[in-house]
């Protein structure tokens, strides 16, 4: 676990500026992104098919690897959409399924067999959640199972091309692209020029983005500084041509793993107590910044690898009063007696906030595309 996550943390210092290291990946991400270009052209070409489900789907995604924010922007999305009159489902890959079969994901299933993001989804919504590995399966199958459905999210999947999809949204977060490379030379798994319909920008603060001249396709392209070979802005810039919004996750209060109904506004954690913070998702230190910023002070943090599947208790020798966990990692914890029953552990759920009438502009888009 320890190997993992400093692996993990390695890899995304080095993906955050052009060093050596970096530099000698290179040609590795060359060969990657000729294998993309290839894959890209046998679509277009229709050399590989691509299925369309009879309703629309939008895609919820991310090039840059590891956690942006898509479980909880795809919680808003549901719930805009059905505030809206829509009755979403969502498919989803469910990293770390073990196995081949498209499976409906339940309130009370096995997260080893739904995926922890899947199995949050459907807690937070209600909605109904088929996980597979190929997600035209899973999409099919939950239109059989539930044919109220009018429309598909897939939970990731912007590199799944046999799906067509009536739009895109592509989540990315203060890193923008890091160095701006592919894999593994860099963090993207496809070039920073991938288009999409939309860009959510996750932050803590509102973006400064500094809109380029040019009229081509909408690029993200991280700015450089010359200097010191790091990122010049967080946020990476953007052509005109995006349809740019500022997502923000708001957390208010933390809840008892083994009581939920005893909560406690983040506002008034004690700070005469020995506080820790754990968190198993993509980017653990957005987690840690958001409990700092509500005046927390945490005695500790742990930085787990992502997607933890917690058979071993890392819990177990924490010197702490609290140990606060994200919502990702109850869903898991909550299925293991030892780690359920610890009353130390205390959940801190969060919602997404978008400003701008996103909703409004992908209702639109979806009403001017023929999905036949």
């Amino acid at each position: 676990m320890i190997a993992r996550s400093r692996l993990e943390s390695q890899l995304m210092r080095l993906w955050q500026s052009r060093s050596w290291a970096a530099w000698m990946l290179t040609p590795l991400a060359g060969l990657y992104g000729l294998l993309l270009l290839i894959r890209r052209a046998l679509y277009a070409l229709g050399l590989l098919q691509q299925t369309r489900l009879p309703v629309p789907v939008i895609v919820v995604g991310n090039i840059f690897v590891g956690g942006t924010g898509k479980t909880p922007f795809v919680i808003w999305l549901v719930e805009q959409l059905r505030a809206r009159g829509w009755h979403p489902g969502v498919i989803s890959r469910g990293y770390g399924v073990q196995h081949d079969q498209v499976t409906e994901v339940y309130v009370d299933s096995d997260y080893q067999a739904a995926g922890d993001e899947p199995l949050l989804i459907m807690q937070r919504t209600g909605v109904p959640v088929v996980v597979g590995r190929r997600r035209v399966e899973a999409g099919q199958q939950l239109l059989r199972t539930h044919p109220e459905v009018d429309i598909v999210i897939s939970d990731d999947g912007l590199q799944h091309y046999a799906l067509a999809r009536a739009l895109e949204i592509q989540i990315c977060d203060s890193r923008g692209h890091g160095n701006g490379w592919l894999l593994p030379a860099g963090p993207l798994r496809e070039p920073a020029s991938r288009r999409s319909d939309f860009f959510v920008v996750n932050t803590a603060a509102a973006p400064c983005i500094e809109i380029s001249n040019a009229t081509s396709s909408a690029t993200f392209s991280a700015s450089f500084d010359t200097q010191s070979n790091e990122p010049s802005d967080a946020i990476p810039k953007l052509l005109p041509t995006a349809d740019i919004h500022h997502m923000t996750l708001q957390a208010e209060f933390a809840e008892r793993l083994n009581q939920p109904s005893q909560r406690q506004p983040l506002s008034t954690i004690s700070s005469g107590k020995r506080i820790v913070a754990a968190a198993g998702i993509g980017h653990p230190q957005r987690f840690f910044d958001m409990l700092s910023k509500h005046g927390i002070a945490l005695a500790d943090t742990l930085a787990l690898p992502d997607h933890f599947d917690y058979r071993h208790n890392p819990f177990a020798m924490v010197s702490a009063d609290m140990i606060l966990i994200t919502e990702k990692d109850a869903v898991k914890c909550a299925r293991i007696n030892t780690l359920a029953n610890d009353a130390r552990l205390w959940v801190v759920p969060v919602t997404a906030t978008i400003a701008e009438p996103l909703i409004d502009n992908i209702v639109e888009t979806l009403r001017g595309r023929s999905t036949t």
